[in-house]
């Protein structure tokens, strides 16, 4: 399930990123509480390609060690691997004076519309939005939720899950087109010509995977791309 939810999400925060991020400019405001927590959060929605309304507070107060003048920029250059409810940061603030250094230990949220269950869902069932409702959740403090965004046809319900929980990653499961063991159909294409037969699918997949097939008549294994129910194409 941990592969569906990267898939969805896009959860690529973790992958290599720059370790130093460009500075957040502040231009003429001035350096307060409000201001810089303002500018964490957008550097930290930015390096981590936040969906949702995120807010960073800082848990003990920050003081420089001089007196910042306006127009100061935030620039961080240490992150944590992922976005979390509680976060160290370190970088630098500056200004016309030059640089301080700053370590921030934050508290974060993540609003965003979750799925909760309005009407009974019965496993194997084809994701169906009209039984569902949205609810505003806390994604940072609740990482099983599903978000609003997440679910179309591609999707069954992979377990009976009762009216008023909310929806998680574990009761959903990606619709098979293919399914191992099957006998489907396979288009090959060269040009202008095209030739359809049956084949027997050796592993299962959804729209879009490359999967392996097997001609029954010759005992050749090769591969093809899911386009469709019981349906894979060669291109050559």
């Amino acid at each position: 399930m941990n592969l569906l939810r990267t898939l969805a999400l896009v959860s690529a925060a973790a992958l290599a990123l720059p370790l130093r991020a460009d500075p957040v400019t502040a231009a003429s405001t001035a350096f307060t509480p409000e201001n810089l927590q303002a500018a964490l959060s957008r550097d930290l929605a930015s390096h981590f390609s936040l969906e949702g309304d995120f807010q960073v507070t800082l848990t003990r107060p920050f003081t420089p060690g001089r007196p910042v003048g306006d127009g100061w920029t935030l620039t961080v250059d240490d992150y944590p691997l992922s976005a979390e409810s509680t976060m160290l940061v370190h970088g630098e603030i500056r200004d016309a004076d030059g640089p301080q250094d700053a370590t921030f230990l934050l508290h974060a949220t993540l609003w965003r519309d979750a799925w909760a269950v309005r009407l009974p869902l019965t496993v194997g069932s084809a994701f169906d939005a009209s039984r569902l409702e949205t609810r505003r959740c806390d994604m940072l403090r609740e990482h099983e939720l599903l978000p609003a965004a997440v679910g179309d046809s591609s999707y069954i319900f992979a377990r009976s899950v009762p009216v008023g929980r909310m929806l998680t990653w574990h009761d959903l499961s990606r619709h098979q087109q293919v399914r191992k063991g099957q006998l489907v159909e396979v288009t090959a294409a060269d040009g202008l010509l095209v030739v359809s037969m049956k084949v027997l699918a050796l592993e299962g997949g959804v729209k879009g995977d490359t999967i392996t097939v097997r001609n029954p008549d010759s005992n050749k294994d090769f591969s093809a791309l899911v386009t469709d129910e019981n349906h894979v194409q060669v291109q050559f």
